[in-house]
């Protein structure tokens, strides 16, 4: 189909190669070969008469004129899928849609891992990508480059759609021989001990727990910081420090390694992790089905109880934090 000489179809090929910014990355992307892929790039560069984009070094960078065109061809395509498109009966078994995931290690260790193996089966043309935590992720949920954030709700955006997935809570975990956990640990002993702590992304994002330790105004006596939280059990192990986990990674890593894990000595709320994805694949079946099959896994997991706020002085400091995570600062 042609719309003022433009083969409309190439718009899709633009779409991926203006994200990848690599012939190569694009033909996979597209199920198509790199000569193919090369062609489209070829009339695009014809019709846009702009190069797009061109080899710097030993990588492809976008012209000026291809960023230019990254928001509004992406816009396009969402508006024509959202709107235009008649959506075929959804069928997982012959689907072979690309999902793109943004989540952390600890949601894909703790729910994602079986999800997906679950989902080999009833949907084994299916393709995944499972992108690490970015500084912005709701900035990359609206510029279309993921399909669906995994991550904890205070985080999300108002502006979007989301399901409640499981909540869970933390424990002090460390060496199975360290003495500080030979029995219960006392908050005198916690904020002494040495600390395995995990910080995210260029701009360093502090973990959830370093924003409630914030409002004791006590530091801990950070040693070791760590860019992923299944890298934080092999940091612990034949030593005397600890790291303050969440419950269902820290039951994972303490059944095949030499750790063990205590109760954290004061109250600190728990977290409530979600699924969120944007406002026009709210008729998207595809994504719908998947975010269904995360929410059964996730009950599946985890038990009926998942959903249910805390009640007490952990409910309120949950509240608290995830309407306002400065408050935490003071």
């Amino acid at each position: 189909m042609r719309f003022q000489s433009l083969d409309l179809n190439l718009l899709v090929a633009l779409d991926v190669l203006l994200e990848e910014c690599s012939v190569s990355l694009a033909a996979d992307r597209l199920c198509l070969s790199q000569s193919a892929t090369s062609s489209s790039l070829g009339r695009l560069r014809e019709y846009f008469k702009d190069d797009l984009l061109v080899l710097k070094g030993r990588q492809m960078v976008l012209t000026p004129r291809g960023m230019e065109l990254i928001d509004p061809v992406r816009k396009v395509l969402e508006q024509i899928r959202s709107t235009i498109a008649v959506a075929p009966e959804f069928e997982p078994e012959t689907c072979e849609r690309h999902i793109r995931i943004m989540a952390s290690d600890y949601m894909t260790e703790v729910l994602l891992t079986e999800t997906l193996h679950w989902l080999e089966k009833e949907a084994p043309l299916m393709r995944f990508e499972i992108q690490s935590m970015a500084s912005n992720p709701i900035d990359s949920l609206e510029r279309g480059m993921i399909d669906l954030l995994l991550t904890v709700d205070f985080a999300m955006s108002s502006d979007h759609p989301r399901e409640f997935l499981f909540e869970d809570d933390h424990v002090v975990v460390g060496d199975a021989g360290n003495p500080a956990l030979s029995g219960p640990i006392s908050a005198d002993n916690y904020f002494a001990l040495g600390h395995v702590t995990t910080r995210f992304g260029r701009s360093r994002i502090p973990v959830f727990e370093d924003w409630f330790l914030k409002r004791h105004k006590r530091a801990r006596r950070v040693e070791v910081v760590a860019p992923t939280f299944l890298s934080l059990p092999g940091l612990l192990v034949g030593t005397n420090r600890v790291a303050t986990m969440h419950r269902k990674l820290a039951e994972r890593v303490c059944g095949h390694m030499p750790l063990k894990m205590v109760d954290v000595p004061f109250d600190i709320p728990p977290i409530r992790e979600a699924v969120q994805w944007h406002i026009a694949s709210r008729n998207d079946f595809g994504i719908q089905w998947v975010i269904g099959q995360l929410r059964t896994k996730a009950l599946e997991m985890f038990g009926n109880d998942a959903g249910k706020g805390n009640v007490g002085e952990r409910g309120k400091l949950a509240i608290e934090f995830q309407t306002n995570p400065e408050s935490l600062n003071n």
